[in-house]
């Protein structure tokens, strides 16, 4: 079901920016299977942490270098003994298993989503 129909001003208060992971390790101690990321989100931004539930099809060997949309101006989110600072996007497969949000081509860290 559709969330609720939002104004165009609604939508322009989240702030949706490209960034690029630069930093992947195993989180195991989360109660369910993740992986923690650092995210360089360039100049004005810079490195943020999150903690991603997308071990169904990555693994942190495969994730530095890959660029992803998150949301950065959520409040920080205590995830076991992990702050994760932004929301990395993704969709669900088939399956539910989360699918990481990245641009097609390589664009400027820090790009917001329009």
């Amino acid at each position: 079901m559709p969330a609720a129909t939002i104004g165009f001003d609604d939508f322009l208060k989240v702030d949706i920016r490209v960034g690029t992971i630069v930093e992947a390790t195993p989180y195991p101690q989360a109660r369910k299977p993740a992986i923690k990321l650092v995210i360089d989100f360039g100049g004005e931004i810079g490195l943020k942490k999150s903690s991603a539930q997308i071990t169904k099809h990555y693994t942190p060997e495969q994730l530095p270098g890959r660029q992803v949309l998150a949301v950065v101006n959520f409040p920080p989110r205590q995830i076991g003994k992990f702050m994760s600072e932004v929301l990395t996007l993704g969709v669900p497969d088939a399956d539910g298993e989360v699918v990481l949000i990245g641009p097609g081509f390589e664009v400027p860290r820090g790009g917001r989503l329009f």
